[in-house]
């Protein structure tokens, strides 16, 4: 599929219950408080699925998966789940710099950075926070690492900060990388790529993946 195939989101999965949604990147999940802030998934999802609720977030500039409830019922079933941590995310990514290790994980723990909100900070002080990552590939010409991303835990733009904590921002991150890696693409290389979790109704456990549709391409070799 083009990135040019949907604007906004697409519909993954759908029954009674849940949508599974795809949502592109630059699209709030719920909307702002100033009037250009109003367009969000979930103004736009209710015009056609007016019965659905928010029980997640991405950040505006991830893309990716999100499974949206279409009842109270539903609702309180997926946000139990979500509160429990049993439900399973993977998010792809795209880094600066070539990586040293093949895996591991990230224990830093988190606090806004109330001076300079939305930022994120690492800090003593902060909420424990942890992040498993796994190499997928190296590109020595572009200078980049694509890895899995596994949050274990799921403070705001855990992600992004803790992949700035290792000293490897995310490219096109124009809130953790340098002003260089921010543009070096027109979009945030972070995409929720898998979504594990039980059926509200049937409790059947359930695993959509949709790989990442808007990134441009990285010239270079990969090892």
């Amino acid at each position: 599929m083009n990135p040019s195939d949907f604007d906004d989101y697409q519909i993954v999965y759908q029954d009674q219950d849940v949508l599974v949604v795809n949502k592109a990147p630059g699209l709030l999940t719920v909307p702002g408080r100033l009037p250009e802030n109003k367009r969000s998934l979930a103004t736009l999802i209710t015009q056609c699925y007016p019965n659905s609720h928010i029980v997640h977030r991405l950040d505006q500039a991830t893309s990716g998966l999100l499974v949206v409830p279409q009842s109270k019922n539903a609702l309180s079933n997926l946000a139990k789940q979500f509160q429990g941590r049993t439900v399973g995310k993977r998010y792809q990514a795209v880094v600066t710099g070539i990586l040293n290790s093949d895996q591991g994980e990230v224990t830093a723990p988190m606090m806004c950075d109330w001076p300079n909100r939305p930022r994120q900070i690492v800090h003593a002080d902060g909420k424990p926070s942890r992040t498993r990552f796994r190499v997928l590939a190296k590109n020595t010409d572009s200078n980049s690492t694509r890895v899995v991303l596994h949050p274990e835990t799921g403070r705001s733009h855990q992600l992004r900060v803790h992949m700035q904590h290792l000293g490897h921002p995310i490219l096109g991150d124009n809130l953790y990388a340098d002003a260089g890696d921010a543009e070096r693409t027109p979009v945030l290389m972070l995409h929720a790529e898998q979504l594990t979790f039980r059926h509200p109704t049937s409790n059947t456990q359930m695993t959509f993946t949709a790989p990442p549709q808007h990134w441009p391409h990285l010239t270079g070799t990969t090892q």
